[in-house]
Order: C-alpha cells, then sequence, then structure tokens
C-alpha cells in the first residue's frame, strides 16, 4: 500500500489548549502523483539503455561518491523524475540524490514528499513542460528520466525526452535495474506493506546491517523520510502491486503479508489479484525464500501446498534454528500468523503500558521469546512476525539463534510506526485525535481494532473520506459494515484522484447504508470541524477518540 505521509501540520489541527479550536489547513499531499493514470506504458528502449551496475561492495567513504548506476556516460550524470510528488517516485528521487545523481522532478500538484526532496537539493517543478528538462544553463539535457506508473505516455515531458533521445524509464523498470545487483528483500500485500517493510529496515539498521530501503510512506525513524541509503547488499523494498509494479522484481526473499481485492480501478477482482501475485512469485529467485502471512485465506492461495513440521528439528522441546528445504526443489517458505498452524505464530496477544502490544512468540508451536510493540493493533503484531520471519531467514546461518532472537526483541520495542498508521495527532481536553489513512474496508476494521484496543472505554467517532470513486462503487457495502464498528460516523465527500463519477456513487450512499451507529454526510473538511467545535464544546469532559481516515484533503 502506498500511504503517503500527512503530518499534522497539515491535517486537521487542534491547535489550543484553552478552547476548541478547530483549523484544517490545506493538505498538499495527494495519495499518489495527481496526473490522470492511463493503462498504455510508457515505452522504454531495449536492453539496459546503457545503464549498467557497479559493484555492490564499497565504504562509507565511496559511497558518497557511487551509487549502484553509472548512466550511458559513464558517470553519475542528472535524472529526471516525472510525477515526483508521489511517494513511491519521491522515495527513488531522494535515493538518487543521497547516491550522488543530480535530481530534478516535476509534478502538477506540491506534496509534502517534495519539501525534503527541495531540502536535498531537487530541482523542482510545478507542471509539466519542456522547459522542467532544461539544465541550469539551459544547454543540456537529463541522461535519463524515470516516470511514475500514473503519467500518461503522451506526457510532454516524456514525448520530449523521446524525441531527443534521452531514455525513459517506466518505475517497473527502473527498480528491476536499480535492485538487480541487491540482496533483495521484497515486501508485498495488499495491506500492511508499508509498516512491514519500514520495521524490517528499521530493525536491520539496528543490527548494523548496512541496508539500503524504499518505503512508499514517511518513516519518522528513517534520517531519509521514506529511505535509508546504505552499502551493504540487502535492499528492503515495498513492492507494489499497482500496475504489476513489482513484476520485474528479481527478490531473494518476497514477504506476502495478505492477499484482498485492492486497487479496483487495475484489477477487475480478486482472482485478478491472485494472478498477479503468482507471477509476482514465479520471481523469486532460485533458492529463494518466500514469507507469507498463513491467516490470510487469499496468500494461502498462492501456496501450493503448506509444509507440515515433522518434529525433526527438535530435542527436548528446546527449537535448533530453523533448517528449511526448498519448496518443489524452488524457494523455500515460511509461514506467519497468529494461528499455531504457522511456522511462526503469536500466543497470548495482550495490550501493554505503551498502548502497544505484547505477545509470546513461538515456532510450531515452541515458546521462544516475549515480545513487546509500541504500535497498537493486531495487524500490526502480524506485521512483526513476518519482519522476525525474514530477519530469522537472512541470518540463522551467521548469527546464533538466541543472539538474534535478543536483536529482534530490542529493535522491535523500539520501533514507533510510520506516519499516518494510526498517528497521534492531539488531545484536547478529553479528546484524542488520531489519523490513518486506512481506506479500504479490511483497513478501517484494524484501524477500529487498534482503537478499541488502545482506547477501551471511549467513544470511537470517525471522519472518513473515501478515495476514489470506483473504490466507493466496488466495495461500498464492505465499507458500511467497516465503519458501523465506530459510534459515530461521517462521511465526506469522495477524493477523486485521477477519476471521474461514472459510477454515479457518493459519500452520500455510503453515509446512508451504515447499520447501528449515527452517521452522516458532511461534504467539506471544514464543516466537518465545525460539527466537532460543537460536539466537544457541549461537553469538555467528554471521553472521546476522533478518527481521520482516508484521504482527509482540504476539497
Amino acid at each position: 500500500m502506498n500511504f503517503p505521509a500527512l503530518f499534522p501540520s497539515n491535517s486537521l489541527n487542534f491547535l489550543e489548549k484553552t478552547k476548541p479550536h478547530f483549523q484544517v489547513r490545506r493538505s498538499r499531499t495527494p495519495l499518489r502523483s495527481t496526473t490522470n493514470h492511463v493503462g498504455a506504458s510508457v515505452q522504454v528502449s531495449s536492453g539496459t539503455n546503457g545503464i549498467r551496475t557497479v559493484s555492490k561492495k564499497c565504504t562509507d567513504k565511496e559511497n558518497e561518491n557511487r551509487g549502484p548506476f553509472r548512466l550511458k556516460n559513464g558517470g553519475k550524470g542528472w535524472i529526471h523524475f516525472v510525477g515526483v510528488g508521489g511517494c513511491g517516485l519521491s522515495a527513488l528521487a531522494m535515493l538518487a540524490l543521497k547516491q550522488g545523481f543530480e535530481v530534478s522532478g516535476s509534478d502538477i500538484e506540491w506534496s509534502s514528499y517534495m519539501d525534503g526532496l527541495q531540502e536535498a537539493g531537487a530541482n523542482l517543478h510545478i507542471g509539466h513542460s519542456v522547459s522542467n528538462l532544461k539544465g541550469i544553463k539551459g544547454s543540456r539535457l537529463p541522461d535519463a528520466m524515470v516516470v511514475s506508473s500514473a503519467i500518461p505516455q503522451d506526457n510532454v515531458e516524456i514525448l520530449h525526452a523521446n524525441a531527443a533521445g534521452v531514455p525513459v524509464y517506466k518505475r517497473d523498470y527502473w527498480l528491476a535495474r536499480l535492485t538487480e545487483s541487491y540482496n533483495l528483500i521484497a515486501v508485498s500485500g495488499s495491506h500492511g506493506k508499508s509498516t512491514t517493510a519500514s520495521m524490517l529496515a528499521y530493525v536491520l539498521k539496528a543490527m548494523d546491517d548496512d541496508v539500503t530501503a524504499v518505503v512508499g510512506a514517511h518513516v519518522p525513524q528513517f534520517p531519509g523520510g521514506n529511505i535509508i541509503s546504505g552499502c551493504g547488499q540487502n535492499f528492503v523494498l515495498e513492492a507494489d502491486e499497482y500496475d504489476g509494479c513489482f513484476l520485474g522484481l528479481s527478490p531473494s526473499i518476497a514477504v506476502v503479508t495478505n492477499l484482498d481485492w485492492e486497487h479496483v480501478d487495475t484489477f477487475q477482482d480478486e482472482e485478478a489479484v491472485k494472478s498477479t501475485f503468482r507471477r509476482f512469485l514465479k520471481q523469486i529467485k532460485v533458492g529463494g525464500h518466500l514469507i507469507v502471512c498463513g491467516d490470510s485465506p487469499g496468500a494461502c492461495s498462492l501456496l501450493d501446498h503448506r509444509r507440515q513440521a515433522t518434529g525433526s528439528e527438535y530435542s527436548s522441546g528446546v527449537m535448533s534454528v530453523p533448517n528449511l528445504e526448498p519448496c518443489d526443489n524452488y524457494y523455500k517458505t515460511t509461514t506467519y500468523g497468529i494461528s499455531s498452524l504457522n511456522d511462526w505464530h503469536a500466543s497470548s496477544v495482550h495490550s501493554n503500558f505503551h498502548g502497544g502490544s505484547d505477545y509470546t512468540l513461538c515456532h510450531r508451536g515452541y515458546r521462544v521469546a516475549d515480545i513487546r510493540l509500541q504500535i497498537t493493533g493486531i495487524h500490526n503484531v502480524l506485521n512483526s512476525l513476518a519482519v522476525i520471519s525474514t530477519v530469522v531467514a537472512l541470518f540463522s546461518d551467521r548469527m546464533q539463534f538466541s543472539e538474534l532472537i535478543d536483536h529482534l526483541r530490542s529493535h522491535l520495542k523500539s520501533f514507533t510506526g510510520v506516519s499516518r498508521r494510526f498517528e497521534m495527532v492531539d488531545t484536547i481536553y478529553g479528546c484524542h485525535i488520531y489519523d490513518d489513512y486506512a481506506h479500504h474496508p479490511t483497513e478501517i476494521r484494524a484501524v477500529l481494532q487498534a482503537a478499541r484496543q488502545r482506547f477501551p472505554f471511549k467513544a470511537l467517532l470517525v471522519v472518513f473520506q473515501p478515495h476514489t470513486y470506483s473504490r466507493l462503487a466496488a466495495l461500498k457495502d464492505e465499507f458500511a459494515t467497516a465503519l458501523s464498528d465506530a459510534d459515530q460516523v461521517v462521511v465526506t465527500a469522495v477524493y477523486a484522484a485521477r477519476e471521474t463519477n461514472v459510477w454515479n456513487v457518493s459519500g452520500r450512499d455510503l453515509a446512508a447504508s451504515i447499520i447501528g451507529p449515527p452517521s452522516e454526510y458532511i461534504s467539506s473538511l471544514e464543516d466537518v470541524v465545525d460539527m466537532l467545535v460543537l460536539q466537544i464544546s457541549k461537553d469538555f469532559h467528554r471521553q472521546i477518540v476522533v478518527l481521520t481516515l482516508g484521504v482527509i484533503l482540504l476539497l
């Protein structure tokens, strides 16, 4: 899932403690590039278009002056990113900057991701124009262009680059070339991949692994925001299924967090999603590893068979380091989940004083360790199990098992999460405000479960802004069911993104279909704020949690 960062200063802000003053500031963070999406792919030249990889082994000093690419001119050069405001492309642009490339980019609207890029030295433009491809002195062109999946091939910058002989790379092709010389750990799934990839990269970095990571969300504990620029062999990537972007990757380890019908504008149904994920699994390198959530029926459907424990790895009830055999002589498979049928599973899950979760980590029925998380919700317990399974797969042949588990226990409890994932915004009187980019029924259910876990005795008021008409039309009943777990619901106008309303569906329709809690349709966020001010003014001591879910952009 590609969620954008939405900082408190861009969201519903609760700025004064002395009175219930609510303020909405104009958000500059779109879901992804705001350019209209079309299905046609951008043409790329055959072969590698002059890009070749260099050794990934380097010292920190060398890393300042050399990245994984050399352009066709044999040097670093200038890379231009079209659609740079989106979470995915902005991360690639930031990584290119860290690796020493000159970077420019364009998008039709500013986003918070562009703030960090500009501060880091990127030359950014609002709007698409041929003039964006002229150097400072106007006498040169970029050495390469990378374009978002949301950019149509008739974009004026792409047409000019093609005419001028500048190599043009779609994001999936660039990712494939970027990661091909690394030990790639590709974290995929319909939900949870941003948090899982971030948690994994954080743990690896804390273990002194000189990892590189690219994540489609802002991670406060990453110095680069949504990237880590390292010089080691491991590369953690949030692998996006949208537009088949992950199909060019060749991971050594692939993680599948779950599988659901998401991106309804790209996939006709859940079977189409499964078909695309099956193609992705065929890209796992021979001798590689698949880490899959065994609690997800969709993810499990990708497996040809479930590997059963033989008991041969145990002696006197003490677990040895897993010694997994390749599945079908191709790649190894490990499952994780809450169910004890999984290889790695969590038992005795309960809340802790951080508001997060504690649980007992087990491997094939045998207790291993007690794990503590700061982040809330069963879904994050599952995310942490994916990280544990992956780290063990990476290091079990190089580190004592007890030492490995000690590292995991220590660093997992220090991970504080990802922006816009049950993110605390503010508190005013007895009202707590949390923000989450949950824009799918499965994600809404997970957030509400997490909120109930942290605040079992407080009322939950959800403000939900649907993202895209196509998703609302396809999943309206599921949205209504998920939102019915709240105590009060407000639905705003739909954030259309790249779509027009050919489905004749609206937020009003969703509000009317919610059965159970009081629900209403309020089109604009300014009016939502007025409603919240009125409610809190009536009772300053009311114990309530406000959850802003979905896009939450000022309309």
